[in-house]
């Protein structure tokens, strides 16, 4: 685990624009390694409140209900991306941008966050592990409510390269019982779009089947992070939690989707059982 030497106080959230432009035009130049250095940089947002209209906007476009002064579980990650932008965007991080993947998230929500609330942010890279398909980071996001650390995540981003020491791929889990159908959605094409403009996420990959073509996708596809919103929304989440999801495949919009969920385990599922997502949910 990586610990972060330096600590550099922000004055505002950074604009994503810029910051996905930078990173683009940096790509080409990298050179992704599991031993590559990477920024030790901790970036701190203080006195961080939230914009209320944006919050609504999410609100509608994940399902999870409007006007309750709580933050859903996953809108500290749409509050966080931007500094993780500023981090994975830079010349200090090895990684390039273009085509890298979002594979996990975990998530520990330690107590409830009005929406009315104010906090201090916090996001640094914990550190780079080999794949079997690359490099694979890992960038942590804080929150703090005072002194107290309200609600943590861990992501890992995958940046597909070869790799001279293949790393074995992992174990197969134990067949599980298929989760019984809860529900099926059909998602518009414009889902890409009204959350890229809730969150401040627009990938060009999200947006428009031309843009998304581009990077080598027939059609648009939802954000990763809207489909475990989505799923959570329909499950429920208790105020103390702790989730974790995986982003197994890509859910191309329009389309159709069934959610699933026994417990507290969750699945995204597609056309010929397809899985895009799995996740387990449980109080802590």
């Amino acid at each position: 685990m990586a610990d972060p030497a330096t600590a550099l106080v922000l004055t505002e959230s950074p604009s994503l624009a810029p910051l996905l432009a930078r990173g683009a035009l940096l790509s080409p130049f990298k050179r992704p390694g599991p031993d590559a250095e990477f920024p030790r940089t901790r970036l701190v947002l203080p006195g961080l409140r939230v914009d209320l209209a944006r919050l609504a906007a999410y609100e509608r476009v994940c399902g999870f209900p409007t006007g309750e002064d709580a933050l859903p579980v996953t809108y500290p990650h749409v509050l966080g991306f931007p500094l993780a932008m500023r981090l994975m965007s830079g010349r200090g991080f090895p990684l390039p941008l273009l085509g890298l993947v979002h594979t996990s998230i975990t998530v520990t929500r330690h107590a409830r966050m009005p929406a009315s609330g104010t906090y201090e942010l916090s996001v640094h890279v914990e550190g780079l592990a080999p794949h079997r398909r690359g490099t694979q980071a890992t960038v942590v996001t804080e929150v703090r409510d005072g002194e107290d650390l309200v609600w943590e995540s861990s992501s890992t981003y995958l940046a597909r390269h070869r790799t001279h020491h293949p790393v074995a791929a992992p174990r197969e889990a134990e067949a599980r019982k298929p989760l019984p159908e809860a529900a099926r959605w059909r998602l518009a094409g414009d889902v890409g779009r009204r959350y890229g403009a809730a969150s401040g996420d627009r990938n060009p990959i999200h947006l428009h089947p031309l843009t998304a073509r581009l990077f080598g996708f027939p059609r648009a596809i939802a954000h990763g992070m809207w489909t475990v919103a989505r799923c959570l929304a329909a499950h429920g989440v208790p105020e103390r939690c702790h989730l974790r999801a995986e982003f197994r495949a890509p859910v191309l919009l329009p389309g159709e989707v069934t959610y699933t969920q026994r417990d507290g385990r969750f699945e995204l599922r597609g056309g010929r059982d397809r899985v895009h997502v799995t996740g387990d949910v449980y109080p802590v």
